[in-house]
């Protein structure tokens, strides 16, 4: 299987001089690989969530090509996971780090053996939690304008019963002030009736009167009274 090795494409080796290079490479290969999986885990304590602070993390850890990453909240804070020649560099730029939406208090640095995944597969799951966040969000302010619409839909509908009434009302009020008026013109006939009547009664009583004062004279004039 040697004779695969790259090496022989470029030029001619014999089998000792093949088997020599491929395992000084596979030494290197070693190293490289000792050297990747150096890993540490910083927890950082303080008001680090829901500010952007992760986010914060990861776009440092990439420009210092940090090549594994992984970070979350935590109930003491945030926990990240680094990978790589950078990673005690990663970790001294988070002891001094000065984040202006957040306040960093404490941070906690140790060796970690475990798997760390890929920084670039840590980027799509955390956009995608991201975007799910976002959508979650959007969700619930629809849900509460629709919310809000219904209530203002009811509002108005209750406004229009309201005015309903008030035209009921207002008809009732006009019906009363038509019966007043009607009531009022009975009166006002009433009186111009009994102004008449008054008349009529006081052109008969004054006619009455005189014939009875003419009735009396002339009983008089009889009896030699006058």
């Amino acid at each position: 299987m040697w004779l695969a090795h790259p090496n022989f494409a470029r030029r001619n080796f014999t089998y000792a001089e093949g088997a020599e290079e491929m395992e000084e490479n596979l030494k290197k290969e070693r190293g490289s690989e000792k050297r990747m999986e150096r890993r540490r885990r910083v927890v950082v304590r303080g008001e680090v969530q829901d500010v952007g602070f992760r986010l914060f993390l990861y776009e440092n850890a990439s420009a210092m090509d940090i090549s594994e990453f992984y970070a979350r909240n935590i109930p003491e804070g945030v926990e990240v996971l680094v990978g790589g020649p950078d990673a005690e560099k990663f970790v001294a730029f988070v002891r001094d780090a000065r984040f202006e939406r957040g306040e960093i208090r404490e941070v906690i640095a140790e060796e970690y053996t475990g798997k760390i995944m890929p920084i670039e597969r840590f980027a799509q799951n955390f956009m995608l939690s991201q975007m799910s966040k976002f959508v979650s969000v959007g969700l619930d302010m629809l849900k509460t304008q629709r919310e809000m619409l219904e209530n203002q839909r009811k509002m108005l509908e209750n406004q229009d019963k309201m005015l309903e009434n008030q035209r009921k009302m207002l008809e009732k009020q006009d019906l009363m002030l038509e019966k007043q008026d009607k009531m009022l013109e009975k009166q006002d006939e009433t009186v111009r009736e009994i102004r008449a009547l008054r008349q009529d009664l006081k052109a008969y009583m004054e006619e009455r009167f005189a014939k009875i004062e003419r009735e009396i004279a002339e009983i008089k004039s009889k009896l030699g009274m006058l």
